[in-house]
């Protein structure tokens, strides 16, 4: 059987990111996607210019519309820009109980724009950090989920993870991108154990979109009956090829989008 997956997010009209880049994530790794738009944005590879917010009360209708006619393996949960929608999708959620969610805090595009609202972080730390099976902040996330500032090497890693824990994430994924050296390390922490994910450092122009291609692959996988370290293993090995074949794309003038097709779309030159 081939698993239904719902992406509750942001679009993004350049399809870099968001529900977008969901999708496509979604698709390659074998999956149906579906999507609730939680926002609309006006945004390219150089920046966000603006951002349309619909009713809490649409977002939820929305993931009503699906719950009640399709069978859904798992959900991962991008922007959320207000409180009241955050607050929506956790009551929708709570109510239909998928067995797997993934939350990905989006609180800024890789341009450094904003897309949520100043009570955001707490609301998802309230309503929606109890519900996830994961939850896969940045260092800038994990700093305004927590409430500390976190430094951006391996033991603030370990320091953000515990915290989040703290606040009641029943597992943290921290990535480490923005961590410098010559590999990409993420880690996990369920509150028992610490685990590290390496992978080589892909240096390319395009990396509009990772955080939201990485969530959703581990939903994929998450779907498909890994538990969640193989889950993350193998999410990571698809993003890091995705990102190695980024610049086989020709999309825009800012930060480019990864290559989600790299596997299934034949081989271009690169620029």
């Amino acid at each position: 059987m081939i698993p239904n997956l719902l992406s509750i997010a942001g679009s993004d009209p350049s399809g870099g990111a968001g529900v977008q880049a969901d999708l496509k994530t979604f698709s390659a790794l074998g999956c149906y996607g579906m999507a609730a738009i939680t926002a609309l944005t006006a945004q390219n590879t150089r920046g966000v210019s603006d951002v349309h917010v619909p009713s809490a009360q649409f977002v939820a209708a929305q993931i009503d519309a699906i719950f009640e006619d399709i069978e859904v393996a798992a959900v991962k949960i991008g922007m959320l820009a207000t409180g009241f929608i955050i607050e929506a999708v956790a009551k929708r959620l709570c109510y239909y109980k998928p067995r797997f969610i993934v939350l990905d805090p989006v609180l800024a595009a890789t341009s450094g724009d904003a897309l949520a609202s100043s009570d955001a972080a707490e609301a998802m730390v309230r309503y929606i950090f109890p519900l996830a099976t994961v939850v896969t902040p940045n260092f800038f996330e994990a700093s305004r989920l927590s409430g500390h500032v976190i430094a951006a090497d391996h033991a603030g890693m370990r320091r953000a993870a515990g915290l989040l824990h703290a606040r009641g994430a029943r597992a943290v994924l921290l990535k480490g991108g923005h961590v410098p050296g010559p590999t990409s390390d993420d880690l996990l922490f369920d509150g028992a154990s610490y685990r590290a994910f390496s992978t080589p450092r892909i240096g390319v122009s395009g990396a509009h979109g990772t955080g939201c291609t990485l969530s959703s692959a581990i939903a994929v996988y998450l779907a498909k009956g890994l538990p969640l370290p193989e889950a993350i293993e193998a999410a990571k090995a698809y993003l890091t090829a995705a990102l190695a074949a980024a610049d086989q794309l020709t999309v825009g003038q800012g930060i480019g989008p990864v290559h989600h097709f790299h596997e299934l779309w034949p081989s271009a030159p690169k620029r």
